[in-house]
């Protein structure tokens, strides 16, 4: 027998991802903040790949531009680079035990910070501080509790 999901899982954890993003937090913790919409859609195109891809992706980070303001499509740009690289991975990540698989998502987030250094660089804007490059740990750090969290609500599981 298997066990449907919730319907409201997905789109909700998308939401509360961009309200975490939101939050404001102490200039000394900003560099910190990790990329919340990239863990969690990391986490459903690993575990749900059928309902989420990169249509998904770019959808979410066009969310995500409006959200934060900035560059409108940029947000996009980088989840949608995420996501092929996941959705070309996914069969042999999906089976990593966590510890590995948070340090794949640490250099999938490095790779974003190069891709928004990227970014920043074609359009002439200022350089990036150098504690720009410290999001990718914390998101690394945080990913066994993003996985575990929405793990337990896809399957249902108090």
């Amino acid at each position: 027998m298997t066990r449907v999901r919730p319907q409201w899982v997905l789109p909700l954890s998308l939401v509360v991802a961009l309200l975490l993003g939101l939050l404001p937090l102490p200039p000394a913790l900003q560099p910190l903040r990790p990329y919340w919409l990239a863990l969690v859609l990391a986490y459903w195109v690993i575990e749900d790949p059928d309902h989420v891809g990169l249509g998904v992706a770019f959808l979410v980070g066009l969310a995500g531009d409006l959200t934060f303001g900035g560059l409108f499509g940029e947000q996009a740009l980088r989840l949608v680079v995420m996501t092929f690289i996941l959705q070309r991975f996914r069969a042999r990540l999906r089976f990593f035990p966590l510890s590995q698989q948070a340090l794949a998502i640490g250099g999938l987030l490095l790779n974003d910070r190069i891709v928004t250094a990227a970014i920043h660089v074609a359009l002439g804007e200022p350089t990036l501080p150098g504690a720009f490059w410290l999001a990718p740990l914390s998101g690394m750090l945080l990913w066994p509790v993003v996985f575990w969290a929405l793990d337990t609500l896809r399957q249902g599981r108090p």
